[in-house]
């Protein structure tokens, strides 16, 4: 009896089932192969700002750190204009593979209140990658102005409300929003008068067309501390690392006692990047955030450095919209 076939056919089905086994235990998706090699080019990261502003610096200090890390090159491009839209379109409609990421803030998050129509959602269209870090506002007065604590501000605005008003920059700005919340919760009945840029709004301070204004700690640091101008207050949650002495708006207690105003810088990517790549990308972040010398800087341009994970900042959009919506309305803020 020739059992010569049966055999080398039970060895070749032997083989086959040992070759499959083997298969099995190495097959992994194919997105954490991309995941190990990512990143194998330069990684842009789009700005809504133009060059040497805020966001601007911020993202250029970020992004050196991370291109160290990475061992990758990490390209800043500004596209200003339009409220942020232009930037943040350029960012929803780019292929989702990590290798371009946007620089977004608590603005971002409020645009379907203060636009008549966006081309893309501010969260859904997003991969959320991680925030970078919190910064508030400090309301401040003219060096020589003879108000020193809110409780001051309170009472002058009460006593002639047809004389005082508070400035910010342009109206719907987080500064802005906080300006009208302190009005709200203070029950005063004093404007609130936006300016296009912070030197406008300084100046208009300076000369006294404004009895107090409330801007971001990097808009005014400069001016504290070179004595130009007083800070009365901080909007934070908590005392700054930067300006120990200065009290919070809440410290005033009463009325404002529940009082804080804190708005943030994020990166996002487009919508429908592997998980794995957003893992690392977040984890590089984290990584950046923690060099001294990262943090020192941002703290001298008035911002804390603060990571997270990509669902705190996906949480984040959604409590500043919770937040922030209604004090639009009633402000009565037209749409653009």
């Amino acid at each position: 009896m020739n059992m010569g076939k049966p055999c080398a056919r039970g060895a070749l089905a032997a083989a086959l089932a040992i070759a499959a086994g083997v298969a099995a235990n190495f097959a992994v998706p194919a997105s954490a192969f991309a995941a190990d090699a990512f990143p194998a080019r330069p990684v842009r990261i789009v700005v809504g700002f133009g060059p040497g502003g805020l966001g601007d610096t911020v993202t250029r200090a970020l992004g050196q750190r991370m291109a160290e890390s990475m061992g990758q090159s990490v390209v800043v491009e500004n596209l200003p204009g339009a409220g942020g839209i232009t930037a943040a379109q350029a960012v929803a409609r780019a292929a989702p593979d990590g290798y371009t990421l946007g620089l977004s803030s608590g603005q971002n998050a409020l645009s379907p209140f203060l636009f008549k129509s966006l081309p893309y959602d501010p969260v859904e269209s997003f991969s959320m990658i991680s925030t970078i870090g919190a910064f508030s506002f400090v309301l401040v007065t003219d060096k020589d102005s003879p108000l020193n604590t809110v409780s001051d501000v309170i009472m002058a605005g009460r006593k002639a409300p047809e004389r005082f008003n508070i400035g910010t920059i342009s109206a719907g700005s987080v500064q802005n929003l906080s300006a009208q919340l302190f009005v709200s919760m203070s029950r005063l009945t004093v404007p609130v008068v936006p300016f296009k840029t912070t030197g406008e709004l300084i100046g208009a301070l300076r000369g006294k067309q404004i009895e107090v204004a409330l801007e971001t700690s990097t808009g005014v640091i400069g001016q504290i501390k070179g004595g130009g101008l007083k800070a009365i207050a901080t909007t934070a949650p908590a005392r700054l690392s930067f300006l120990p002495e200065v009290p919070t708006v809440a410290e005033s207690g009463g009325a404002l006692a529940g009082y804080a105003s804190e708005s943030w810088n994020g990166i996002v990517a487009p919508a429908g990047v592997p998980r794995e790549i957003v893992v690392k990308l977040n984890q590089e972040i984290a990584r950046a955030l923690a060099a001294p010398a990262l943090q020192a800087n941002f703290r001298n341009l008035g911002i804390e450095p603060k990571g997270g994970s990509p669902e705190s900042l996906k949480a984040r959009y959604r409590a500043d919209q919770a937040k922030w919506g209604p004090v639009i309305e009633r402000a009565n803020i037209p749409r653009q």
